[in-house]
């Protein structure tokens, strides 16, 4: 059985090897910038993060993954320690 997450009604799979989960998709940059504790920048990159093009014009679908991947780790609790 697979790991959920529900925001705003839409249901995302969080395995780890789920695609929402990729490294450098919307979901997973909304949830590095919750995890850094950046402002919301809502991003992604085509490929792996910082080596692959960087998109910020997201359509509805890819800026609500941006945002539930935020909320998501925002529910979670799980920030970097900068201590």
């Amino acid at each position: 059985m697979s790991e959920t997450f529900t925001y705003k009604g839409v249901v995302y799979d969080v395995d780890l090897n789920s695609d929402n989960m990729r490294h450098g998709g919307p979901f997973d940059r909304g949830a590095a910038d919750s995890y850094y504790r950046r402002p919301l920048d809502p991003h992604y990159y085509v490929g792996d993060s910082i080596t692959s093009e960087k998109r910020t014009a997201l359509t509805d679908e890819e800026l609500q993954a941006y945002y539930a991947g935020h909320a998501y780790n925002d529910e979670s609790g799980d920030f970097k320690d900068w201590g």
